[in-house]
């Protein structure tokens, strides 16, 4: 099939949180805004078809996961990432960062050590500070725009502070890594070594560019599977995120116990019926939607290195080789802070991207773009910023 996704969607007054509360999040009216992670893609037809079948119906009442949704998301997760699920595993939440706090209250105590690898996704720090935890960084070591692991803090820091949780990101967001196996492995090796719980967020995970792979941590070793909760969830990947809706996979029934007491005190039983119906259609008939989006956004990719490189070389994208979010570093324009980067971005180049320091340590002098927008739209961005650059020197 052809998919138009040069199409630009007017998204304005349609109570979208990146285009219609640019006041109440501080912007002027008058920003281009490439920053929370959906896309501006209209969503795969067969997901919209089976909403409004849905729809047609004309009952919305309660519901639940049936033989369906589960026999596709099996299907999904043996043919994409070869890794076979059980029914028993499976614990539905609204949204990944719903499991992530109610994981932090399963699996710690008040007062205990979580840790996490900053930058990262902001609500993995507020998990743990919100409910009264103590949070441990390992920073993300970056040599040659590349990012990487430091294993030694990384186990260090376990045994000092003796942490009983680790938040993984994976692929991570912003720096656009995908993890290796081997280095998977090793978080892994680590973990089981200490008694270390991992809660691994991999909701980005069908979005690796050419020549990546994701691996899903559980999957590689039993020992891993015994001691790992997997989250995911089909609304990056499909532009579904409005409906809420996650897969937690948990093989440990001890672990599993645990996390769906936290669940359930919130009050949540229920998934969204909507939500229900886009899952099972997006992983049942979406995966050849699924393919072209990528190919389009990595070509975004492509032209926003091309762009840089011939018009900006003050400033460089990280390689991307997962989501669709590119981690920009303006180091070299120096910066006396990152809310003069911040204001000069916003109120200069009329951009609304992501501030760095927002994404914790590493995140200095950084903001990270999304790219999952029409190319015209992109192009203008990129004009945008080139011409404030300009101004500038």
């Amino acid at each position: 099939m052809i998919y138009n996704f040069d199409e630009v969607f007017d998204r304005y007054h349609t109570s979208a949180i990146k285009y219609d509360f640019k006041k109440e999040r501080g912007k002027p009216d008058d920003v281009l805004p490439l920053w929370v992670a959906d896309m501006d893609f209209k969503s795969a037809d067969v997901i919209l078809k089976a909403l409004s079948e849905r729809l047609d119906h004309g009952i919305l009442g309660y519901s639940d996961m049936d033989a369906d949704y589960f026999d596709a998301l099996k299907k999904w997760f043996g043919k994409r990432f070869d890794w076979t699920v059980s029914k028993e595993w499976l614990i539905s939440t609204p949204t990944i960062v719903f499991a992530i706090f109610a994981a932090v209250r399963a699996f710690t105590a008040p007062g205990e050590h979580i840790l996490i690898q900053e930058p990262t996704y902001p609500p993995f720090l507020k998990s743990i500070t919100d409910n009264d935890r103590v949070p441990v960084i390992n920073p993300l070591l970056s040599r040659d725009g590349k990012y990487s692991i430091d294993f030694d803090d990384f186990e260090k820091k376990i045994v000092e502070k003796n942490v009983k949780l680790f938040i993984l990101c994976s692929p991570h967001n912003p720096v656009g890594r995908v993890w290796t196996e081997s280095e998977l492995t090793r978080i892994g090796t680590i973990c089981v070594k200490h008694g270390v719980t991992i809660v691994s967020d991999e909701i980005h995970a069908d979005f690796t560019t050419p020549g990546y792979n994701h691996y899903v941590l559980s999957n590689l070793s039993p020992d891993f599977e015994a001691i790992t909760v997997t989250c995911t969830s089909p609304t990056k990947s499909f532009n579904l995120a409005g409906l809420q809706i996650s897969n937690i996979f948990i093989p440990n029934p001890t672990l599993r116990k645990a996390f769906a007491k936290q669940v359930a005190l919130t009050g949540h039983s229920h998934p969204n019926i909507m939500a229900i119906e886009a899952c099972k259609a997006a992983y049942t008939n979406g995966e050849p939607w699924l393919e072209a989006v990528k190919s389009y956004i990595y070509e975004n990719y492509l032209y926003v290195e091309a762009y840089l490189k011939a018009n900006l070389p003050q400033i460089t994208c990280t390689p991307l080789e997962g989501t669709y979010l590119l981690w920009i570093d303006f180091s070299s324009l120096g910066f006396e802070s990152d809310r003069a980067l911040d204001d000069f971005v916003t109120n200069e180049a009329k951009l609304w991207l992501n501030s760095g320091s927002s994404f914790g340590a590493g995140g200095k002098n950084h903001m990270r773009m999304n790219i999952a927008c029409p190319r015209s739209v992109l192009n203008q961005a990129l004009t945008q910023l080139k011409e404030a650059i300009h101004r500038r020197l």
